[in-house]
Order: C-alpha cells, then sequence, then structure tokens
C-alpha cells in the first residue's frame, strides 16, 4: 500500500478542481483495502474511495481525510456453455475491457466503449450508453464491507440498479469497496434498432458491421467528435443527468414539442437538447465551457475554483427549469468534508 501525503484533489480528477487531500492511499490487493480502512480508522478520519476521477468533483478546501485508490488491476475468463464469464478487478481501466471482450467477439458492453474510468466505479452508478448499461451483463461485486469488516459477494438484484444509480451510490453509499466484478457476456451481436445516434450514423456512413467491434468502433468515433477527451481538456464526461419522465409526463412534454425518446429504460429527454434551447451551446460562463457538439458536458477552461463550477451550474439548472419545468441533476459526485 503506497501512502501519500496532501496531494492536490485537482491532480486525482479530471475537472481538475480541488484542494489537498490529507492522505491519498493506493491499494494493490484485497488485503491492503482493509489496511486501507483501518489506517483511516487508526487516525479517525472520513474515507472516500476513488477511481479514475473522472465522474468525481473536489473542493477548494480539500479533504481532511483518506482518498483510497484502486490500483487492482486483471481480467480472467472462463466459459461456461454458451457464455464467457469475464472476473475484472477493480483498477483496470474499463475501455481496456470492452476491448477485450469485443477483440473476442462477446456482446453486451460495446455500446459503453470510450467511457473514461475504473471498472470499480462501472457499477456504483450503473454506467451506460446508447443502448447498453453495465446491469445488463453484470452477474455480481465482489466488494469489502467497511460496516462489518469483510469481503463478500453482492449479486445483481441486491444492488438495486436504476437509472444512474444502485445501491453503491444511494442507501449504501461509501459502504462498499469494489474489489472485482464479474460479468456474463455471449458472443453474437447487439439487436436493432440501435440507438438514434447509432443508427444515423450507420445510415450517413452505410456501416454494414454490427459486430462488437464494429459497434464498438461506431460508438468511439461517436464520442470523439462530440465529447472532449478529459485528459486534454478538464471535464467529467457528461455533467447532467438525462430526465426520465413517467408516461403521462412523457406525453405531455411531446405535445409541447420536447423530443423525448423511448428506450427500454424508459421515456427521456436529453438534457443536452434543454440547455441547447436555452442558449447555453458553446458558451463561457464563469471560467466553465458548455461543449458545443455535447451540452451535457462542462468543460473547465479557466474557472479559479468550485465556486465558478457551482454558478455556471446554478445559471443553467434555473434557466432550463424556469424555461421547460425540469430540475436538472448533476451526475459527478463530489468530494466534501463531513460536517463537524
Amino acid at each position: 500500500m503506497r501512502v501519500n501525503e496532501n496531494i492536490l484533489i485537482s491532480s486525482l480528477t479530471t475537472m481538475r478542481l480541488g484542494g489537498p487531500a490529507r492522505y491519498v492511499l493506493e491499494v494493490e490487493t484485497p488485503e491492503e483495502v482493509s489496511d486501507a480502512y483501518g489506517f483511516a480508522e487508526q487516525f479517525n478520519l472520513p474515507t472516500f474511495p476513488l477511481g479514475y476521477g473522472a465522474n468525481t468533483i473536489g473542493h477548494d478546501e480539500g479533504f481532511e481525510g483518506v482518498i483510497i485508490i484502486n490500483r487492482m488491476g486483471g481480467i480472467t475468463e472462463e466459459k461456461i456453455g454458451d457464455e464467457t464469464v469475464l472476473k475484472i478487478m477493480g483498477g483496470e481501466y474499463w475501455d481496456n475491457v470492452v476491448e477485450y471482450a469485443c477483440n473476442k467477439n462477446l456482446t453486451g458492453i460495446e455500446a459503453l466503449s470510450k467511457i473514461p474510468g475504473l471498472t470499480g466505479s462501472a457499477p456504483i452508478q450503473n454506467i451506460g450508453a446508447y443502448g447498453q448499461e453495465i446491469a445488463d451483463t453484470l452477474e455480481s461485486v465482489y466488494v469489502y464491507d467497511t460496516v462489518t469488516k469483510t469481503f463478500k459477494t453482492l449479486k445483481n438484484e441486491e444492488l438495486k440498479f436504476s437509472y444512474r444509480k444502485s445501491i453503491l451510490n444511494t442507501t449504501e453509499k461509501n459502504r462498499y469497496f469494489v474489489i472485482s466484478i464479474t460479468l456474463k457476456l455471449h458472443e453474437g451481436e447487439m439487436a436493432r434498432p440501435f440507438y438514434n445516434s447509432v443508427e444515423k450514423f450507420i445510415e450517413e456512413n452505410h456501416w454494414v458491421d454490427f459486430s462488437p467491434k464494429g459497434i464498438r468502433e461506431i460508438v468511439s468515433r461517436i464520442r470523439a467528435d462530440k465529447l472532449p477527451d478529459p485528459i486534454e481538456k478538464a471535464s467529467s464526461g457528461s455533467f447532467f443527468k438525462n430526465v426520465y419522465l413517467d408516461k403521462t409526463s412523457a406525453e405531455a412534454a411531446e405535445e409541447k414539442g420536447i423530443p423525448v425518446y423511448h428506450g427500454k429504460d424508459g421515456d427521456k429527454i436529453n438534457s443536452g437538447w434543454l440547455i441547447g434551447q436555452c442558449g447555453f451551446s458553446g458558451k463561457l460562463l464563469h471560467g466553465m465551457r458548455v461543449n458545443e457538439k455535447a451540452n451535457l458536458v462542462l468543460i473547465n477552461e479557466s474557472a479559479t475554483g468550485y465556486d465558478d463550477l457551482a454558478k455556471a451550474r446554478s445559471e443553467i439548472v434555473g434557466k432550463v427549469y424556469d424555461k421547460f419545468g425540469f430540475w436538472l441533476e448533476q451526475e459527478p459526485v463530489e468530494i466534501i468534508n463531513p460536517k463537524k
């Protein structure tokens, strides 16, 4: 276990905001996870598990506690009948997992290509994109339970997945540290119809390869065109969640001319569309740039601190509510000192 002191959170997160963390511990084995939480308990300090930092925002005052980063890597594979079971360590970079699966012609996660982050974070917020989400193929997660101080396996149904949610970021937030995940995949192709933007790409480019590799290539190209690389431009991916509606609200929205996407996970409005309709596309707000091609993304061009981000967020959320009556919800989590 590597112990680091007074590390800037801005250096650990892709939005590049945040003051110093008292301790940053890097764990490379399950046993070190237990040791890390024991270290925090010894000094009576709060903890925050961190992955790649692509979906996390730091505050200027930093964190008077222990950030624990998963450095456990590796993928193992087992064939069971027509299915292939992959066990992936939580510190493995997620896109490497998708590439691994696609190279073996395994379907189930190809549309999740190019999502920045570590594998351990994937089930926490139930990552999803272009018609797939991790809940579709995840069999279980192996975790360290910080309450009972034991290791255990949580099955898919126990995680209570929904849109960008699981018990790991709601009712049991910060209780479990994800050691590894297990996926069940099979050879084949995604079923059509695909997500709207994927279908549009297929039509415009006369695309005929719908294998996992083919869909990965499509998604990679779409994301490269619309979404900035957080390494090159400070951002946190999609900053706002899409707006999910019940059937009555969806019908009312469509009557007002608001485009509603009807997917397998429910009826939703693209929050980027709402933001664009409010005139924010491409605008610079308090040092935060609303990405022109994907308005859900905020890029930190010149923000001097968290307050700039908060002002930009407030301005966007307020105007969208005033114009459409929908509250936008932030997707990235924040590292916050506990109230004393």
